[in-house]
């Protein structure tokens, strides 16, 4: 019998239309692998439009606020429908970034030092010592991040803006130099490491994330063994602290500047990465020997409830 599966797309959040994209290319490869496939545009109402559907799998392509921050998981468990991606806490945790860098250092994966601001005290004076990094606790995406580098001398006044849509509180971090680093787990085993390089030898933000040409991946990243093999290691460790199941993503800063610090620090986890065509997994995936239609395959044989 032919399963069907209910790609979630779209959404509420700042993230939508990413969400759009890795939706529709999910859902061609799992056309194309053989599966009934309805997309579903995650609105207000999709609990309803879940339960008159009833698919015999949820795959889970939604990013940001209401689709990765546990909120989705949770209908998706009164319902009993199985799901992609973490359960209901690991997706909360890894959601706030504030809780997920305690829950990792906790396990002994270091993170940058920081600390919560509220957003009108972080544009009234600075947070920390320059440089730094200014971003929303619950956003990803690179939305409503702010580098703060040396001699700026007013903090961001961006976030003076009565529009502001990111959150009340902000994540104050050192800002660490050098390279960006990105590892996933797919299957509870660490995939290879890609440096990211901005186009424009910037950092990495929107632009760099979903523009064509707006970065180059390096895979595998030239790094010395042992420090590729520690990127490996502490992914694994990440995605285990935080309690993630099927496919994360941790991203790293690593200083080997010369004269640097040496520092190898995990910014965050994604518990939905992105799978767009300038997506990292899949990439990842593809170079561990995983067509994109394998991958999308696997996650939805992977899916559950009590996740």
């Amino acid at each position: 019998m032919t399963k069907h599966v209910a790609v979630l797309m779209g959404g509420l959040s700042a993230e939508r239309e990413i969400s759009l994209r890795s939706g529709e290319a999910s859902a061609k490869a799992l056309e194309e692998q053989g599966f009934k496939v309805t997309r579903v545009d995650a609105g207000h109402d999709v609990a309803n439009v879940l339960a008159a559907l009833a698919p015999d799998v949820a795959f889970n392509a939604l990013h940001g606020k209401f689709g990765e921050d546990g909120c989705i998981q949770g209908a998706l468990e009164l319902l009993r429908i199985p799901y992609t991606h973490s359960g209901v806490l690991a997706s909360s945790v890894a959601m706030k970034k504030d809780v997920a860098k305690t829950v990792m250092a906790a396990a002994g994966v270091p993170v940058p030092t920081g600390r919560v601001v509220r957003r009108l005290e972080a544009a009234k004076a600075h947070a920390l010592p320059l440089p730094y990094v200014l971003k929303p606790i619950s956003e990803g995406s690179s939305f409503g991040v702010f580098i703060v580098n040396e001699g700026q001398e007013h903090p961001p006044q961006e976030l003076w803006r009565e529009d502001w849509t990111h959150g009340d509180m902000m994540l104050a971090e050192q800002f660490i130099a050098g390279r960006e680093l990105t590892c996933a787990v797919m299957n509870d085993k660490a995939l290879d490491v890609i440096e990211i390089l901005a186009a424009d030898g910037g950092w990495y933000d929107y632009h760099a994330k979903y523009a064509k040409g707006g970065s180059k991946h390096v895979l595998p990243a030239n790094l010395k063994q042992n420090i590729y093999q520690e990127v490996q290691h502490l992914a694994l460790e990440a995605h285990r602290a935080l309690g993630c199941r099927g496919v994360s993503r941790a991203d790293f800063r690593y200083d080997d500047r010369p004269g640097g610090t040496g520092e190898l620090v995990v910014l965050e986890v994604n518990t939905q990465p992105g799978m767009t065509e300038t997506s990292l997994v899949p990439e990842m995936a593809a170079y561990a020997g995983f067509s994109f239609g394998e991958l999308v395959k696997w996650m939805v044989e992977d899916a559950s409830c009590d996740r």
